[in-house]
């Protein structure tokens, strides 16, 4: 069946919060140590991991973990014990460093993203974004002239569900008017994303490589089902 519509994951999909080694200038572990390389990548993997749980988390932070991307206030207590479970007790550091995580500005896009995108448009395929997310990705989008492009932009916080409830998947084809055989989802969460195909979607995963390292893989997926761009 032909692709009539595409829906997008964002956190690793279009966008990637992007390791910036300025965010962890005079961060310090609990014993007062500088965070290596390797460290700041452990770190911000856990800030941006998709479904499964980083760290061992106290039995009391356990609904705020479940809930994190339906409410900010969990969303953010959630990171903030993250980031104090994984050495970074500085209160204050730990604010500073959380702030980057919530602001659309920091998010890098994929070098193909508003290629993407922005062909689908043209070829009058329908495009939605689908995200679990607890603050508003839309300037993100707008920041690289794609925001305007999409015809549904579909927040977990503001929706109040989560992939991979089936329920956001399907929301999203009625709002586009297609049915989910004619959608296709790309994400790089099996578990998150995937569940589309439990509804009909077809299904397409990319790696959340850095972006310099992942030209083209949102082209790709989409030749791989018949939309050529």
């Amino acid at each position: 069946m032909t692709v009539r519509a595409v829906l997008f994951d964002f956190s690793g999909t279009l966008f990637r919060l992007e390791q910036d080694e300025s965010w962890l200038a005079g961060v310090t572990d609990e014993s007062g140590k500088q965070w290596d390389l390797e460290a700041q990548t452990e770190l911000m993997r856990r800030m941006t991991a998709p479904t499964q749980q980083v760290v061992k988390l106290p039995q009391e932070y356990q609904q705020a973990w479940e809930e994190r991307d339906l409410y900010p206030e969990q969303h953010r207590k959630i990171y903030l014990e993250v980031l104090r479970s994984s050495g970074l007790t500085d209160p204050v550091q730990a604010e500073a460093l959380y702030s980057r995580l919530i602001d659309p500005d920091c998010w890098t896009p994929y070098p193909d993203a508003a290629r993407v995108v922005r062909g689908l448009h043209e070829a009058g395929i329908r495009t939605a974004v689908i995200s679990n997310i607890a603050f508003d990705i839309r300037p993100a989008l707008d920041r690289v002239g794609i925001g305007d492009l999409f015809d549904e932009v579909l927040m977990s916080y503001v929706e109040g569900v989560i992939k991979p409830d089936p329920k956001l998947f399907l929301r999203a084809c009625e709002r586009l008017d297609v049915a989910p055989e004619q959608a296709l989802m790309i994400g790089d969460s099996v578990e998150a994303d995937g569940a589309a195909t439990e509804v009909g979607c077809r299904f397409a995963q990319v790696e959340p490589s850095p972006t310099a390292e992942r030209p083209d893989a949102l082209l790709r997926a989409v030749a791989d089902h018949g939309v050529s761009l």
